[in-house]
């Protein structure tokens, strides 16, 4: 039985994705688990897997477009499977008539080729913004491109008239409205002075992950009362309770110094519900499971990687899915189960020798603890100088969800908790 294939959610708040390469095209037999195309959201590139085995019978969206997640990217069926009626519910997905083709000048007309497609299969048609949403700022109904090309140039949508199907604004109609003059431009009111590149400087786009990062961390700081609470840490009894399960596990099993953070922190989650918290504007949303993500650093940028239910996982569970899901990771291989449902976050520069930093809280979570090196330095031990292993930790808390002594009493937990390294295992 035929189905459709559908935009995925690749994150707790991604709301549309950017349709990469198809790499089956109509007419291919495909098998359960066979990458698809390529999705980017603004977190990662991840391939589409098929769900089933089949043969590709349609697509409907182009590389490029901007899709709105569930929003349907083609069929898979049997061959010569009867698919028409859900052509035509795919012509009308999110209740939206289908668009007119947007027009395009700069491309030049080739000839037709006779190439037949192959029996059964069906070849949807595929100009840009055939799948889109009305779900758009201000309830304006818009394509895709149309949106994506009113952002780049700050264009109200709600000032720009739309010659598409029931008024809905085409990129031709956006490209109109700026040539009027004196074009609405929405400028933000804290905007910096532009930047202009000199003869000794170069420009480079924003990526879709560098925009997100600029723009939730600029949600983050911005909306978000921070306060810090730095402690420092014994991490001898760690770092050797760490030997000694490397030992028992052997090279490729390896726990790091972030899985004992990781567990220590979900472990210390269990007594302040407040910081395994959000804030819900007239309310404070307390996550009855403890999900610890750990930020990982990739080509371009970063992302955060979720161990699931991280206070009552043993030491081994948490190092094997924390290597699988940052190597995935760095291959553009992530799951999206990956990167969904963290309820604190790890920030770790211990392995570029970083003595101490302050982390920018990863919304929704209440709190981020940043973790810097385990080093060698002078301590009084009984009133004697000598030489120990320390580590300092800080956490950003969200104030309107917790207030200092907590986070306090949470540094204490933890710090507790890794100077008694078998409470790990407990």
């Amino acid at each position: 039985m035929a189905d459709f294939i559908l935009m995925p959610t690749l994150g707790f708040d991604m709301e549309e994705g950017a349709m990469g390469a198809w790499l089956k095209n109509v007419g291919d037999p495909v098998s359960k688990g066979d990458a698809l195309a390529e999705i980017e959201s603004d977190k990662v590139t991840q391939e589409l897997q098929a769900r089933a085995d089949g043969v590709l019978l349609a697509i409907f969206a182009e590389p490029g477009d901007l899709i709105p997640v569930g929003a349907k990217l083609g069929i898979i069926g049997a061959a010569g499977e009867d698919i028409s009626g859900m052509m035509a519910e795919a012509g009308t997905q999110d209740g939206a008539a289908p668009p007119a083709p947007e027009p395009q000048p700069e491309a030049k007309a080739e000839p037709a080729t006779a190439t037949p497609a192959p029996a059964a299969a069906v070849q949807a048609p595929q100009a840009p913004g055939t799948a889109v949403s009305s779900e758009f700022p201000g309830g304006v109904k818009a394509t895709p491109v149309a949106r994506r090309v009113a952002q780049e140039h700050g264009v109200d949508l709600t000032g720009v008239s739309g010659s598409g199907p029931d008024g809905r604004i085409r990129k031709a109609d956006v490209e109109s409205f700026l040539t009027q003059p004196q074009p609405t431009i929405t400028i933000p009111a804290a905007a910096p002075s532009p930047v202009a590149a000199g003869p000794d400087s170069t420009e480079r786009p924003l990526t879709r992950m560098r925009s997100a990062i600029a723009r939730r961390m600029t949600e983050s700081k911005t909306t978000i009362p921070h306060f810090y609470v730095t402690t420092e840490i014994n991490m001898e009894p760690a770092l050797a309770l760490r030997k000694q399960i490397n030992e028992a596990l052997g090279p490729d099993n390896k726990v790091t110094v972030n899985d004992l953070i990781v567990k220590a922190a979900a472990l210390a989650l269990r007594e302040f519900p407040n910081i395994n918290a959000s804030f819900g504007g007239d309310k404070i949303i307390h996550h009855q499971r403890i999900h610890v993500g750990s930020a990982v650093a990739i080509e371009g940028g970063l992302l955060t990687v979720v161990q699931k239910d991280t206070d009552i996982a043993s030491i081994s569970k948490i190092a094997r899915d924390n290597r699988e899901m940052i190597a995935r990771a760095r291959e553009g291989k992530v799951h999206p189960e990956d990167v969904e449902g963290a309820t604190f976050t790890v920030s770790n520069l211990g392995a570029y020798e970083v003595d101490h930093f302050i982390a920018i809280i990863n919304p929704p979570n209440a709190a981020i603890l940043a973790v810097g090196s385990a080093q060698q330095v002078p301590v009084i031990v009984n009133g004697e100088l000598a030489i120990g292993t320390r580590m300092k930790a800080t956490i950003s808390a969200d104030h309107r969800v917790t207030d200092g002594a907590e986070a306090a009493q949470f540094m204490q937990a933890l710090k507790s908790i890794l100077e008694n390294a078998l409470r790990l295992l407990l």
